[in-house]
């Protein structure tokens, strides 16, 4: 039998739960984390944090499950939030706009990936005084 390729752990206090994930989120295993999610739920927790540091892949079938998770907690009142998740997964929530859901940032302000530096800002371009070209003959 094969080793599965996703591991949960749960740590409870009170209404509130860690659920830590470890190891890949595919098709095969978001119904493993759907299933986690939603036992939190129906056994009376309403604050949910998953942290994904130890994961190393999630697709869009992993997204779903965090999607529908969020969904369902919000309507018994309740949030889910992912921390700390792999920079693959982090591109795709900001990239479809969802990220604000799942992580409490507002789009396109997701933090950079850990170990990276922030680049240094650009310098301002220098100011044009000729007026942009016209776009297929004419001006917009």
């Amino acid at each position: 039998m094969p080793l599965p390729l996703l591991t949960v752990y749960r740590h409870d206090r009170r209404e509130r739960a860690l659920i830590t994930l470890a190891g890949e989120i595919d098709l095969e295993s978001a119904p493993l984390v759907r299933v986690s999610l939603e036992r939190c739920l129906r056994e009376g927790i309403r604050t949910i944090d998953v942290d994904l540091t130890p994961v190393t892949f999630c697709d869009c079938s992993g997204l779903n499950a965090f999607l529908r998770a969020a969904q369902q907690t919000t309507v018994v009142g309740g949030t889910l939030r992912l921390h700390h998740p792999p920079t693959m997964l982090a591109w795709i929530l900001d990239l479809a706009g969802c990220g604000f859901l799942l992580l409490g940032l507002p789009f396109g302000h997701l933090p950079p990936p850990l170990g990276d530096t922030p680049a240094a800002p650009l310098p301002a371009p220098p100011h044009r005084s000729v007026p942009l070209a016209p776009v297929l003959g004419r001006w917009r």
